[in-house]
């Protein structure tokens, strides 16, 4: 069915269904209603490059991978693209994904429109993505945050206060010598957790030993390599707090080639992005998560994309949403 069909079905103009089909507010709401039930129980799919030319949209939304990352073999990656391409496919809409370095393709994709804007992932503490496309005032929103003052879109989690909590579970166990595993130094997740640790620590009069941080990639083998040097320490940390679940993978498996168990001889606790592929519940020792599903920020930026796109204010797009602490079997009193 196309939209000449769809007019002669509903008795209507093919200007005034394309008006409604495009949520044009000169169209009533009755009439829209009626156009949109009737597209619904006809399986009316617009055409593409006709309704492109109508709003002068792109009728998709681009992610800019960096050429340097295999993020289709990221877990937190698929799982936040699945959520994310699922809610524009509902609308109708579409995802451009590429891969670059740099901010050229961004700029280009801009400028000839064939996205209607961006989601910028894994932000740097201050990131040249965001001012050059608040400069080009281009729609965009932001998983995460950055320092940059410049007001933007954003969908985050309370990386601070959740880190915050789970190193205060730690410290009212009993356990003063606390590792982290953390992301890169230079993203803005790990400078929010790192500072959550540290005001945890410093809260309840304890040092924070700058050998018990460490950063670097979130990987299993990562969290392998970090466990390993954290026991060739003299004083070996008796709780380790990471930032993902891929490094206590690592961290499970070199605690057993030394001959310790997870939750007995040292806690841990993991934040969980709630993986489908991961469930934490179900480790050999069940396991001690701050948990803020990452499939739901996919969802959410896909909805404020849109509304970004549609005009909606920058200010109205700005979330922070909680992470959940819960508590497991990794956890437990420090041995004395």
């Amino acid at each position: 069915m196309n939209l000449k069909d769809l007019s002669e079905h509903l008795g209507l103009s093919q200007a005034t269904v394309s008006r409604a089909l495009n949520g044009y507010s000169t169209v009533s709401p009755k009439t829209r209603d009626k156009v949109l039930a009737a597209a619904q129980q006809l399986n009316y799919r617009p055409n593409t490059s006709a309704r492109r030319l109508a709003t002068g949209k792109a009728g998709a939304f681009g992610m800019v991978l960096n050429q340097t990352d295999d993020l289709l073999n990221d877990p937190h990656f698929v799982d936040f693209l699945a959520g994310f391409t699922k809610e524009l496919a509902a609308m109708d809409l579409d995802v451009v994904l590429t891969a670059a370095d740099g901010l050229g393709t961004y700029r280009r994709f801009a400028t000839t429109g064939k996205v209607d804007g961006f989601v910028i992932s894994a932000p740097k503490v201050r990131d040249d993505r965001i001012q050059a496309l608040s400069e080009m005032n281009f729609p965009f929103v932001v998983h995460g945050q950055t320092e940059i003052q410049t007001p933007y879109a954003f969908f985050d989690i309370a990386n601070e206060d959740a880190f915050f909590d789970a190193t205060r579970l730690l410290i009212n166990l009993g356990h003063q010598r606390i590792a982290l595993i953390n992301g890169q130094a230079d993203t803005m997740f790990a400078r929010q957790r790192l500072t959550g640790f540290q005001r945890a620590l410093a809260q309840a009069g304890l040092n924070c030993d700058p050998g018990l941080i460490l950063h670097g990639g979130m990987s299993e083998d990562e969290g392998y390599r970090q466990t390993q040097h954290l026991f060739t320490l003299p004083q070996p940390p008796t709780a380790v707090l990471c930032s993902s679940t891929l490094l206590v993978l690592g961290l499970t498996r070199r605690l057993r080639d030394e001959g310790l168990e997870m939750g007995r001889d040292v806690s841990v606790i993991s934040h969980d992005d709630g993986l489908s592929s991961m469930k934490t519940e179900n480790f050999s020792v069940p396991l001690t998560v701050t948990r803020a599903p990452i499939r739901t920020a996919g969802r959410e930026i896909a909805k404020m994309l849109v509304a970004l796109s549609e005009g909606a204010d920058v200010s109205t797009l700005q979330r922070i949403v909680p992470a959940d602490l819960i508590v497991r079997a990794s956890t437990s009193a420090v041995l004395r």
